[in-house]
């Protein structure tokens, strides 16, 4: 004998069921979905413009307080001892 079940039981069964078909396919995505890890978020070329900017100034940085030392050290007002 089957017994008839009421609206609401019928309801939260399809939930219950479409929750259970969600849970079973979890992870299953397909790859034309999924991200790729090869793709960088910037460029090359903003990448070496990013470089070349970094390491010119550090270069100019360098080069400036060497240059200004000389002069000092040229010019006798170098390190009092």
């Amino acid at each position: 004998m089957k017994v008839q079940q009421t609206t609401s039981k019928r309801v939260a069964d399809r939930k219950v069921a479409k929750f259970q078909k969600n849970i079973s396919r979890r992870g299953s995505v397909p790859e034309s979905v999924t991200k790729k890890g090869s793709d960088y978020p910037v460029g090359p070329i903003v990448l070496g413009f990013f470089v070349f900017v970094v390491i010119g100034s550090f270069c100019t940085r360098i080069t400036s307080k060497f240059s200004f030392a000389v002069i000092l050290i040229l010019q006798g007002n170098g390190a009092k001892g």
